[in-house]
């Protein structure tokens, strides 16, 4: 039978002469009232401790902090086990966050823009689509259908000095390229200046290119995105949600900005026009 212990975060603390106290993996302290159960008892039971020590008293209490997620009988499971994650793009970025998502549990695999459309329906896979310069007009169209079959599609991309990661999208109705690009021109006064850009008629780039320490918290701030929707984003503090954060990366000093996004509703189209009649 597997023993009990602190859950990944938690810990016990005994300040001199008080009773112990639960720090929370959320960095919450907690009063813990262990009733007839000597503190070094639950410790013990709860650590590596070499205490066997066993009472029915001892059980609920341990019992109690299973239930509230404070201690787990298993070992911890890699947050992306039992995912797919596809990887396209540029390897200045996709190289870092292989490793990464590797590292969390998940099944990586490179991919073509070929194989985008093959992707659809395929449920606990994930899409990441990494590029070190501005997205030429249409290349993101057919990975944009994804989210409707369920399949989840993440990118990111440089536009000069500033790297911009772009919501996760994983059901229908989410957040796609194209609104990102849509809420973009209409939240800026140079909306023909910005669709001129990305259209290309711009002079050639002259980075600034992420750097090894760029590219790794730009492909940490993706793996974080990957976990939450393997977890179904449960919504911890004050952040934005995955699948609303656009993030802006600025490779000079490496500040990270957020802003909420939100999809774009489809507008009716026009009324045709009706043949008027000579009175």
């Amino acid at each position: 039978m597997n023993r009990s212990r602190l859950a990944p975060g938690a810990g016990i603390v005994t300040a001199p002469g008080d009773r112990p106290v639960l720090r929370t993996s959320e960095g919450e302290f907690l009063r813990i009232d262990t009733g007839h159960v000597g503190p070094g008892e639950l410790v013990d039971r709860l650590t590596e401790g070499e205490g066997q020590a066993s009472s029915a008293e001892l059980d609920r209490l341990v019992a109690a902090f299973e239930e509230a997620g404070h201690a787990v009988t298993e070992p911890r499971r890699p947050p992306l086990t039992g995912r797919t994650v596809h990887l396209l793009g540029d390897p200045v970025l996709t190289e870092p966050l292989a490793r990464f998502a590797a590292a969390e549990g998940a099944e990586v695999q490179s991919a073509s823009a070929d194989d985008v459309a093959g992707l659809a329906g395929r449920r606990d896979t994930a899409l990441v689509w990494c590029l070190d310069s501005p997205v030429p007009e249409g290349l993101w169209d057919e990975a944009d259908r994804l989210p409707a079959r369920h399949t989840a599609w993440l990118r990111c991309h440089r536009e000069g000095a500033h790297t911009w990661t772009e919501p996760l999208a994983s059901a229908p109705g989410d957040v796609t390229a194209a609104h990102v690009r849509l809420r973009r021109l209409a939240a800026t006064a140079a909306h023909r200046e910005l669709a001129a850009y990305w259209a290309g008629h711009r002079t050639p780039d002259t980075g600034p290119h992420p750097t090894e320490p760029a590219a790794a918290l730009i492909a940490a701030l993706l793996t974080a995105d990957l976990i939450a929707w393997a977890s179904g984003e449960p919504h911890r503090g004050s952040g934005l949600p995955a699948r609303r954060r656009l993030r802006r990366i600025d490779l000079r000093d490496l500040t990270v900005t957020e802003h909420p996004v939100f999809p774009v509703p489809e507008v009716a189209p026009l009324p045709a026009p009706t043949a008027r009649t000579a009175p």
